[in-house]
């Protein structure tokens, strides 16, 4: 691990925890609707700090940890949902401030401990395991297709997936494109991915709402608006550390575009959390100006910054003046979105199609990985987890258990290993 990596990721888990101590910023968009109750003296720290315990902890360690161990990249959610608790916890912004810079670091160095351990087994299942993200590739592009379906119908959701189909397959048809000496070979699923975004956004704006200045969201919450702006520097600043981090390959922002950057897809990986970042300005314009508390990671379009960026400065750059526009424009999309009402609800149904994907693809990727550790065996084990998984109330929620029964796989196989019940 490189130096510059575990300086990024001290100042990126210090700042996120001051953030959260002050009231500035959090990343569980549960607790963002928490903090005005606690500024504004209607809750006290110890029930903040319990409250977001139990909001963020099992996400970390049922979600963002497990993500994270598919390879050597970070899932955002491991550090900013643990600096939330940080944050929220702590008495004082330099206690949070230093407790956050040390969980940045121990889970940069940690997840290399881990990988080394895996290394020390009878079965070293870490190979397979990368295979959890195989299907997401492929299966991310149909998420457009779905979140018009779920928003105008079944009959609008097949049209988009068969243009969507369509232009992927032209893509594999005419691929390369020469131009002269030169080719260039178009990504087939990025291609259907950029089709069905522009389809579900010309479905979505056709519903138009009349808004009065003075009823709109960002009129309602001008002092809230304001409060972020006054952030805008410290945000910004955050921006850039988030930016740089994606770019130096120390953290991804969803498991789509961690499973892409892992793989060195890293353009992919790109065009994933721009799309992923389209579908979250409505909920984080909407919370943040609501409650006056913006997130680290802003709309996550920072992401993007990095995954594009040829340089870590550059993207640390791009990341700063793009937190910077979001902050500076809040009260402008939020008038857009009262505008169109379409616009708003299609966020709403990008992420829960992206979710409903993102559950069949890391299922899928689930099984791969497991009958890879163990063939046959590995199947049998990560249904089982999954059915039981089920029958007990769902303490594993379905997006992350595909990671965590491949992970249970290779902790089984290992034990049958030291028994003698597999070769």
């Amino acid at each position: 691990m490189e130096t510059l990596q575990l300086v990024v990721a001290a100042l990126m888990g210090g700042l996120a925890a001051y953030l959260a101590q002050q009231g500035i910023a959090v990343f569980n968009d549960g607790l963002r609707p928490l903090l005005p109750e606690f500024l504004e003296g209607r809750m006290n720290r110890r029930e903040l700090a319990l409250t977001s315990f139990a909001l963020c902890f099992g996400l970390v360690i049922g979600f963002g940890i497990p993500f994270s161990l598919t390879s050597q990249i970070i899932l955002i959610h491991s550090v900013f949902l643990a600096t939330d608790i940080i944050g929220t916890s702590s008495p004082n912004k330099w206690l949070a401030a230093g407790l956050g810079a040390a969980w940045g670091v121990l889970l940069t160095i940690g997840l290399q401990a881990l990988v080394d351990l895996f290394a020390l087994l009878p079965v070293n299942f870490l190979d397979a395991l990368g295979q959890v993200s195989s299907p997401i590739t492929a299966a991310f592009a149909v998420f457009p297709a779905l979140a018009v379906a779920l928003h105008h119908g079944w009959k609008k959701g097949a049209i988009t997936f068969a243009l969507q189909m369509l232009a992927r397959q032209i893509v594999v048809r005419v691929n390369p494109i020469q131009f002269g000496t030169a080719s260039i070979n178009l990504n087939a699923e990025g291609t259907a991915l950029v089709i069905g975004m522009i389809l579900l956004l010309v479905f979505a704006a056709r519903e138009k709402a009349e808004v009065t200045a003075d009823a709109s969201l960002a009129a309602v919450f001008s002092d809230r608006v304001q409060r972020i702006k006054k952030n805008v520097l410290v945000l910004s600043i955050m921006g850039a550390l988030v930016a740089a981090a994606a770019n130096l390959g120390v953290v991804a922002g969803d498991p789509i575009s961690l499973g892409l950057a892992a793989e060195g897809n890293i353009v992919d990986a790109g065009i994933a959390a721009l799309a992923r970042g389209i579908g979250f300005v409505p909920l984080v314009a909407t919370t943040a100006v609501a409650t006056g508390v913006y997130g680290p990671v802003g709309m996550t379009f920072v992401f993007a910054a990095g995954f594009f960026s040829p340089h870590w400065i550059v993207a640390a750059i791009l990341g700063a003046v793009i937190v910077f526009l979001e902050v500076m424009l809040l009260d402008v999309i939020a008038r857009f979105l009262d505008r169109f009402p379409g616009v708003r609800a299609a966020g709403e149904h990008i992420r829960t199609a992206m979710t409903k994907v993102l559950e069949i693809a890391l299922l899928v990727g689930g099984m791969i990985a497991g009958n890879a550790m163990a063939p046959g065996l590995g199947y049998f084990i990560v249904a089982a987890i999954v059915v039981l998984n089920e029958a007990a109330g769902l303490p594993v929620n379905r997006l992350a258990i595909g990671p965590v029964a491949a992970i249970l796989t290779g902790i089984l196989v290992n034990i049958l290993k030291v028994l003698t019940l597999f070769s």
